[in-house]
């Protein structure tokens, strides 16, 4: 995010040999390939939050808004992990799409973070 504006897509898709995930809520769909301003970086996977990332989190609860680092009592050796809560806003746009966009809290009007979920339907009859 220090070079300017930072766009992550998530995209699945669905065909008509495989319509698994064209009826299901985008959020919860397992498998989606990860693309970050344009570029394919490789995939991205839904998955169940662990204990310690439970922790974390719990950790966090009260911090609103910022950037920081929790102390290495939370990683393995000594790491520490650097986090940044922020408020989103979130978009729907129909049941193949949504977006999340990061508000800036110093009422900046750029968007400096996005996050699209998107799914193709190729072969789907709608």
């Amino acid at each position: 995010m220090r070079n300017g504006l930072v766009r992550i897509a998530l995209e699945c898709v669905t065909t008509s040999d495989n319509p698994a995930f064209s009826n299901c809520q985008l959020r919860s769909v397992p498998l989606w390939t990860a693309f970050c301003n344009g570029r394919k970086t490789g995939f991205a996977a839904r998955r169940r939050a662990e204990e310690r990332v439970r922790n974390i989190l719990q950790t966090m609860q009260c911090v609103t808004v910022g950037a920081g680092v929790i102390p290495s009592g939370f990683g393995s050796g000594s790491e520490e992990l650097m986090y940044m809560r922020a408020n989103f806003e979130h978009v729907v746009g129909n049941v193949d799409s949504e977006s999340f966009h990061l508000i800036n809290p110093d009422e900046c009007t750029g968007q400096e973070l996005s996050v699209f979920l998107l799914r193709s339907r190729l072969g789907v009859n709608r």
